[in-house]
C-alpha cells in the first residue's frame, strides 16, 4: 500500500483528541434511538451544507431559494446554478447508500452530482488541467494517464491503514483528491462531500454536522493551505487546518443543541456501538455517558442485563459487561 505523505504531530492528536470527546458527548445526547436527529435540523444543516459548498464553487442561489427547490417550488435564476441544487440536493438525499470505501460508490455520486452539467460525469478526465488562481496557473494536476492508478492507491490508503483514525484519513482524502483533480470539474464538491461520509465512520454524529460554512467563510486560507500543502510536498498542513474546523464546528453545534430526554436504550445502544466486542466496566460506561450518577449507570446496566441486551462477568465493582454477540 502506497500512504500518501503526511506527518501526525502534537498539535492533530490534541485536535482528534477534542474532536472524538465531543463528538461522543454530542451522539450521547442525541434524541431517539440510534442519535438520529430531528428531521427539521437535519433539514436545515443540509440546505447550509449545500448552499456553502456551491458558493464556494460560485454558485449565487441563496438558502431561501435552495429551500424552495428542495420543496419544489419555482425558482428564478440561472439554470446551472440550478440544476446544481437540484443535483447535490440528490446526492444529499442519497448520502446513507454511498459507500466511501468503494471507488465506484466515489464514482456515482459524482455523476448525481453533475448531471446535465459536464458530459464526463461519473467518469475520470482524459485531459490535462490545472487551477488557476486568477490568471495565474497555481496548481498542475498528474496527467490523465495517471488518474485512475492514483485514485485506486488512494482507496486502497483507506481500506487497508488500520492505524489512522478515520478523521485523519477523512482530511488527508481531501486534500489528496484536491491536488490528483481526478475530475474536469466539481473536484471541490466531491472532496467536501467525501470528507463528510469519512468522518461519518469515526461517529455517526457527522451525518448532521458539517464543515462546509466555515470552510466557505475561511476559504482564502483553504485554498492558501491547498497551495502550501502542494510546495510542501504532504498534507500536514492541511489536516491540521481542516482539524480546526471541524473542532470548531462541532464546539458551535453544542452551543445551540438542545437534546430530548436521553432514554436507557440510548444510552445502552451507544455503549454497544461504541465498544463493539470488548467488555467495559460500569466506570467505562459512565466515561462515554457523561452526566449520569453511579446509581443511574447501575440501573441502566442491570436492566440491559435482565433484558439480554449485555451478558455480567464478575461481582459489585469488578464486575464487567459485554454484548451477547461477543460471547
Amino acid at each position: 500500500m502506497s500512504k500518501p505523505p503526511f506527518a501526525i504531530n502534537s498539535k492533530i492528536l490534541n485536535l482528534v483528541a477534542k474532536i472524538q470527546d465531543i463528538a461522543g458527548e454530542l451522539r450521547a445526547h442525541a434524541p431517539q434511538s440510534g442519535a438520529k436527529l430531528s428531521l427539521k435540523l437535519r433539514k436545515e444543516n443540509k440546505i447550509r451544507t449545500i448552499r456553502s459548498s456551491l458558493a464556494i464553487e460560485g454558485n449565487t442561489l441563496t438558502e431561501e431559494q435552495i429551500t424552495a427547490i428542495l420543496e419544489n417550488k419555482r425558482v428564478i435564476g440561472p439554470r446551472a446554478q440550478i440544476v446544481e441544487v437540484q443535483n447535490a440536493l440528490s446526492v444529499y438525499d442519497a448520502i446513507s447508500q454511498f459507500d466511501p470505501l468503494k471507488e465506484k460508490d466515489f464514482l456515482a455520486a459524482h455523476k448525481k452530482l453533475l448531471k446535465s452539467l459536464i458530459k464526463q460525469a461519473g467518469k475520470y478526465r482524459v485531459i490535462q488541467v490545472g487551477v488557476f488562481k486568477g490568471t495565474k496557473v497555481s496548481h498542475v494536476a498528474p496527467s490523465a494517464k495517471q488518474v485512475p492508478l492514483l485514485m485506486q492507491s488512494l482507496f486502497k490508503f483507506l481500506r487497508q491503514d488500520k492505524e489512522t483514525p478515520w478523521l485523519i484519513k477523512a482530511c488527508v482524502f481531501h486534500y489528496e483528491l484536491e491536488f490528483i483533480h481526478p475530475f474536469e470539474d466539481g473536484n471541490g464538491r466531491m472532496g467536501r462531500f467525501w470528507q463528510q461520509l469519512l468522518l461519518m465512520k469515526q461517529s455517526s454524529i457527522f451525518e448532521h454536522i458539517s464543515a462546509e460554512t466555515l470552510i466557505y467563510k475561511k476559504q482564502k486560507d483553504y485554498y492558501r493551505i491547498l497551495e502550501e500543502c502542494d510546495r510542501a510536498g504532504d498534507s500536514t498542513q492541511f489536516v491540521e487546518f481542516s482539524l480546526e474546523i471541524i473542532l470548531s464546528c462541532l464546539e458551535d453545534f453544542r452551543k445551540n443543541f438542545k437534546p430530548s430526554k436521553v432514554k436507557i436504550s440510548d444510552r445502552i445502544e451507544l455503549a454497544l456501538e461504541y465498544f463493539e466486542n470488548n467488555s467495559f466496566s460500569r466506570k467505562e460506561y459512565m466515561s462515554i455517558n457523561r452526566g449520569i450518577s453511579t446509581a443511574t449507570a447501575s440501573r441502566d446496566l442491570a436492566e440491559a442485563v435482565k433484558n439480554r441486551l449485555l451478558v455480567r462477568s464478575g461481582d459489585k465493582t469488578k464486575a464487567v459487561y459485554s454484548g451477547r454477540g461477543s460471547v
